[in-house]
């Protein structure tokens, strides 16, 4: 079944899923409130799950040229440096999984997406095109956008994020909870810090109430920085509100001289400061032609590592929906069928990881991680999910409980 497919956000998940259907024939048009395409100055990880999507869209070259290939994600303590846990990855997360596992800027995977998508259809990206509703008729679906302008096609896709117009249309407000959590990001370059300060591995630090994230970007080039503590305070949600360096670095004065190496390295007026939301797995992500992608979808905190990669293979998913049903809303529930329980687990397993990392003693910490084999758990059903060959659906209508 060949549709003409609008998409709502050109983000990576956006862009994700209009190189695949693009690739399998469908005409499509991705509208992006923005009028210019960006992405934020942030680290993203992609694990094997994923990176089968992009590669099988030939973006593996592209991506080898620009990422890292950490060898190992490491669990140490924010006091001493003490190795709790390491999860191997590297060539054995290749071998065991099919395709390799990442560290990319968010700028450089989401260029390589519009570069695939302009590739297969120059006209594909249409920019300065904010959505503010649709509109269903048997036949087809049309979107009002902000300028008045409309568009039209066989289905609709919203991956327009957490704050998505498409999802607020179809099933209505989520009340969204503030987890407590509130995150620090910032990227230095590596050359401000000692040659030996860091394998190519990321390094998650936990700690009382707070833990840190680093890994490199840019074939080394940059560091990655994200630091989650808990603060009742901080209540704002988006990704680009500025925060004094002097409060990051009051939050984690105790930690490791590592951390302090890294925090003092900064560029001192780019700290970045949010706070994290929790919104639970919800069914109903589609109308007869309408459906949801990504975190329009399924929003779920980063301690998984997933978010992205989630949203790449929901757009592999659905391309496969829509050439097995015989029609489009017949595709649509087939679709949310196929993602919902993996989804919903993502969501309630980031959940949980907060709380490990977040334990409240060092002693609780080393407890917490000796009784968990985190590689074990996310290799038999996170990294090793095919998105290609993974069975579709379940009893038609099924929601699968959260």
């Amino acid at each position: 079944m060949t549709s003409d497919i609008v998409i709502i956000g050109a983000g990576i998940g956006g862009l994700s899923a209009a190189a695949v259907l693009l690739q399998r024939g469908h005409r499509v048009r991705v509208y992006e409130q923005a009028p210019a395409l960006a992405e934020i100055g942030a680290g993203i990880q992609i694990s094997a799950n994923a990176s089968r999507v992009l590669h099988k869209l030939g973006l593996e070259r592209a991506l080898s040229s620009v990422a890292v290939t950490p060898t190992a994600f490491q669990y140490r303590l924010y006091s001493t440096g003490e190795l709790l846990q390491e999860m191997p990855l590297g060539s054995v997360h290749e071998s065991a999984y099919g395709a390799k596992y990442y560290h990319l800027h968010r700028a450089d995977l989401h260029a390589a997406l519009a570069a695939i998508v302009r590739e297969l259809d120059p006209r594909a990206i249409v920019l300065d095109a904010a959505a503010r509703h649709f509109s269903e008729t048997r036949d087809s679906v049309t979107v009002q956008f902000a300028s008045g302008a409309t568009a039209s096609g066989d289905l609709l896709i919203g991956a327009d994020g957490i704050k998505s117009a498409i999802r607020s249309q179809i099933g209505g407000a989520t009340q969204a909870e503030f987890t407590g959590y509130v995150s620090w990001r910032a990227i230095v370059p590596s050359s401000r810090l000692p040659p030996d300060f860091m394998e190519r591995v990321c390094t998650n630090w936990v700690g009382p109430n707070a833990h840190v994230i680093v890994y490199y970007l840019r074939r080394g080039e940059l560091l990655n920085f994200v630091g989650l503590v808990e603060d009742e305070s901080w209540r704002d949600e988006s990704w680009t509100v500025k925060s004094p360096w002097a409060n990051l670095k009051a939050d984690f004065a105790p930690w490791h001289p590592n951390v302090q190496l890294l925090i003092d390295a900064m560029d001192k007026d780019q700290c970045y400061r949010w706070a994290m939301y929790n919104r639970p797995p919800v069914t109903g992500w589609s109308s007869a032609r309408a459906t949801l992608l990504g975190d329009a979808a399924h929003p779920t905190l980063p301690f998984m590592a997933q978010g992205a990669a989630l949203a790449i293979e929901d757009g592999a998913i659905l391309a496969r929906a829509l050439e097995q049903a015989s029609s489009t809303s017949a595709a649509l529930d087939l679709y949310q069928r196929s993602r919902y329980e993996r989804t919903a687990r993502v969501q309630r397993g980031s959940n949980d990881l907060g709380k490990l990392y977040h334990l409240r003693t060092e002693q609780e910490l080393r407890q917490g991680f000796a009784t968990r084999d985190l590689s074990k758990e996310r290799g038999s059903w996170v990294f090793s999910y095919d998105p290609w060959s993974a069975p579709l659906g379940g009893e038609p209508g099924e929601a699968v409980p959260a």
